[in-house]
């Protein structure tokens, strides 16, 4: 009895020292992951400026919006008069029959050089409807732009995010190992005193594999978000700060974010502007209908050799108005108008549509927001609870009032709840800043990022009463 005494207090003491490890291995992680952090932490606020910069996503857009701005010095250059030169130059070999049956023979070397000025002075009023079809683009192509701008900097939320809880789960499931190493050699210890049987050191080595097994995972996991992250941000993650939710830039009823949502969107509001395009449109095909005048001046001299050898020149000069009215086409242009109503009829159709879904999307994201907030609180609980529990099954199990496996099983329902509790924070970040985009405020201004904001009205003056130039603007 004294000898069985003596080998279960060896075995607390071993099981002390091996708790004792496991805390030091846990504290030696945590002083790792924080030394770092302080020395070279890259703040989210930080990766949403990167990302705002160098996104190839967002630069394309930026690109196509500059094209689109170049539809209004298009429609503008119907005001304007058109200017072509012509130059014709050429030999001819000529041979002449006259009255008296003589033949006279001659090579002529003809040319011309004229310029001739067309001005549009009336075209059903095609030219105005055209311009303000161009500028409805502009503006229908900014929201869209604007809109793309919320998505990437949603992505690049989600790809911090999920770094930051990949590389905690990383870190939990590596000091899940430590204790599962630990734990099976205290037990295998224990099995060589007689005090367990080889069952728990086969439970022990089995949750070690488990225990291996979810480290990889979680590894393999870090790995694709970090590939992402670079994708998204254009630089390698190295070591985040905890992201905080952007509460206090969100509405406080969920009738308010809707109101704004449908109100504010950029995706409503480029959808507004196409359904003015296409009402536009139907004008510019009206004016196919309704008469056109231009005027016509030109000038013109032409030198030309005769077949006898005299020189023949020619100069001219003349203006020319020219009225004309369009009286049946065969039916183009009223196919042009019916088509054009009926694109119209289609485009308040879908701004109704995208108004619905703008709706849904506010609705979603603020009960996620709101479960979010729920979810966070419930996990912290879980792992409070599960930590003090594994603390008390571990010194029952000191005193011969637990098995190896029930401190096993406490083990791993800590570690799923931490799993948990990593995720919904999460789920937290990426929730408000969901309903913040939902609403149409995911950019610069909103957020106060440390960037220049893109401002896309740049290009459009730069261009806009441009007569002449192939170079693209510079200060884009």
């Amino acid at each position: 009895m004294i000898g069985r005494a003596a080998r279960a207090g060896r075995v607390m003491n071993r099981r002390r020292s091996g708790m004792g490890a496991v805390l030091a291995t846990w504290t030696a992680l945590a002083l790792c992951c924080a030394l770092p952090s302080a020395a070279r932490a890259e703040a989210l606020p930080e990766a949403l400026a990167k990302a705002y910069q160098t996104n190839p996503q967002l630069n394309a857009e930026r690109a196509r919006q500059r094209a689109t701005d170049e539809n209004v010095p298009q429609a503008l250059a119907g005001y304007r008069p058109q200017i072509v030169a012509s130059l014709s130059a050429g030999l001819q070999s000529v041979r002449n029959l006259l009255p008296d049956n003589t033949i006279q023979t001659g090579n002529l070397k003809p040319w011309i050089i004229g310029v001739t000025v067309t001005q549009t002075l009336f075209n059903g009023f095609r030219t105005a409807n055209s311009v303000r079809a161009a500028e409805l683009q502009v503006q229908s192509g900014r929201e869209a732009l604007r809109n793309v701008g919320q998505g990437v900097l949603l992505d690049a939320v989600t790809a911090y995010t999920n770094v930051l809880a990949n590389q905690s789960l990383v870190e939990a499931q590596r000091s899940n190992v430590a204790f599962l190493r630990e734990t099976l050699s205290v037990t295998q210890r224990r099995l060589n005193a007689g005090d367990v049987t080889p069952t728990d050191t086969a439970q022990a080595e089995a949750r070690l594999n488990r225990g291996l097994a979810d480290l990889n995972a979680a590894e393999v996991a870090l790995a694709v978000s970090q590939a992402t992250y670079a994708q998204v941000i254009g630089n390698s993650p190295s070591q985040l700060r905890p992201a905080e939710a952007v509460d206090r830039y969100l509405p406080k009823s969920r009738e308010d974010a809707v109101t704004m949502a449908i109100r504010q969107h950029p995706a409503v509001m480029a959808a507004s502007f196409d359904v003015d395009v296409a009402s536009t449109n139907i004008r510019i095909a009206e004016g196919v209908l309704l008469p056109s005048a231009t005027i016509q001046g030109s000038a013109s001299k032409s030198r030309n050799n005769d077949p006898t050898l005299g020189t023949f020149a020619e100069d001219q000069a003349s203006i020319v108005a020219n009225v004309t009215a369009p009286i049946y086409d065969g039916g183009q242009a009223a196919a042009q108008t019916r088509q054009a109503k009926e694109i119209t009829a289609q485009s308040r159709l879908v701004l109704d549509q995208v108004r619905n879904q703008a709706r849904t999307a506010v609705v979603s994201a603020w009960v996620a927001n709101e479960g979010a907030k729920v979810t966070v609180s419930a996990s912290e609980s879980e792992v409070k609870a599960a930590t003090v529990a594994l603390q008390g099954v571990q010194r029952e199990a000191s005193g011969g009032q637990r098995t190896t496996v029930d401190v096993l099983n406490s083990q791993a329902d800590l570690i799923q709840a931490k799993a948990r509790l990593i995720g919904a924070q999460r789920d937290r970040v990426i929730a408000s800043y969901t309903l913040l985009s939902a609403i149409g405020h995911l950019d610069v201004k909103t957020l106060n990022l440390n960037t220049p904001d893109y401002l896309p009205e740049v290009h459009y003056h730069q261009v806009r009463d441009a007569w002449h130039g192939l170079r693209t603007p510079s200060g884009q």
